[in-house]
């Protein structure tokens, strides 16, 4: 790769003039500046994007950390974040953490070197809260934000989004509504399945322990939960399923399938996020909207507001979900699941 000095070389200039040149920053006469601009195209010299971030303190760079981009909902969020910042004028480096701390941490401290103007993270550990703090980079926290560090965060009320999914079944006349959650230690499936919890106990129904099973978020997890569910007794047998993203839904209908259960007769299935995919499945999926493009927009503006004017207070932007109704949910059908489909089914 050509360097200032091989273009001053060969356009019989000094270094100094071949950066006047080309940042427009001190007139130079023309002949001297079509002798530079034909030297860099003739060596396809490309000014060094580091050394300009060091004189205007900007990259025009926007780091965002996802767990997993092979997640539809992760790839259309970042669709709506690179677009409005492509936009404004930024570029937008993609990492994913695969959900492991280390490889989050290796990742922020790539993108803090890279000089980046400012981060969006769908999750955050407390200790790279303080290592963004010390090193007083603007950042946003997506979706997984922890409520107890200091910085701008944008989430879908997940509670809510919970609520409208357990109301919609109870009011198809569903009574033993089961859930395949997040891992455990995951808030935001947490929260949703406090929103079911909450919304069947206004009902003065329980969420049975034996009824909600905790899976990975991806849609073999969903189908592995779905047939432990699907193979218990026939009086603790749900009738209804909430799945805490529609990855997790699509395995259950996968399983529902392969069993013979009838959806929505015999099993009403919602999941969450209402993906694009979402309204391609047999029967098309019942979900829990976030707008994931919007969501990605707004994020976005709110991480080029602190970047303008770092003195902003700290902005908490919470959007409503909305339920998105289709062929997985209906009224429940009169009968029985079919128990001799399920007798040969092994958690």
């Amino acid at each position: 790769m050509a360097t200032i000095k091989q273009v001053a070389q060969a356009a019989g200039v000094s270094f100094t003039t071949v950066s006047h040149v080309l940042n427009k920053t001190r007139p130079v006469s023309d002949e001297a500046r079509q002798a530079v601009l034909k030297a860099v195209e003739e060596l396809h010299y490309v000014p060094s994007a580091l050394a300009r971030s060091l004189k205007s303190r900007s990259t025009a760079t926007i780091g965002l950390i996802i767990p997993n981009n092979t997640n539809p909902y992760f790839s259309e969020v970042a669709r709506g974040i690179e677009d409005s910042c492509y936009a404004a004028g930024y570029s937008v480096i993609l990492c994913n953490s695969d959900d492991d701390p280390v490889k989050q941490r290796d990742y922020l401290n790539v993108l803090l070197t890279k000089r980046c103007d400012g981060l969006i993270l769908s999750a955050l550990a407390d200790s790279d809260g303080e290592l963004l703090r010390k090193m007083n980079v603007p950042a946003v926290l997506l979706d997984r934000a922890p409520n107890d560090l200091s910085l701008d965060a944008v989430a879908v009320d997940n509670r809510a989004g919970g609520m409208l999914a357990a109301r919609h079944l109870l009011e198809l006349g569903r009574r033993r509504i089961a859930c395949i959650a997040g891992p455990r230690e995951v808030s935001i499936s947490n929260e949703r399945i406090d929103g079911v919890r909450a919304a069947m106990g206004e009902a003065g129904v329980a969420l049975a322990d034996g009824l909600c099973r905790h899976a990975d978020f991806t849609s073999a997890g969903g189908y592995a939960a779905a047939l432990v569910l699907l193979a218990l007794p026939a009086i603790e047998r749900p009738d209804a399923l909430f799945c805490c993203n529609d990855l997790m839904a699509f395995g259950a209908l996968r399983a529902a399938a392969e069993l013979g259960v009838q959806v929505p007769g015999q099993l009403a299935v919602v999941g969450f996020d209402d993906i694009d995919l979402a309204s391609f499945v047999h029967p098309p999926l019942s979900s829990v909207a976030q707008n994931t493009r919007e969501l990605g927009h707004i994020t976005a503006a709110c991480l080029l507001a602190r970047i303008a004017d770092p003195a902003l207070p700290r902005q908490q932007r919470s959007v409503a979900p909305e339920l998105h109704v289709r062929g997985s949910t209906g009224v429940a059908a009169s009968s029985s699941l079919p128990s001799s489909q399920l007798a040969g089914t092994t958690p």
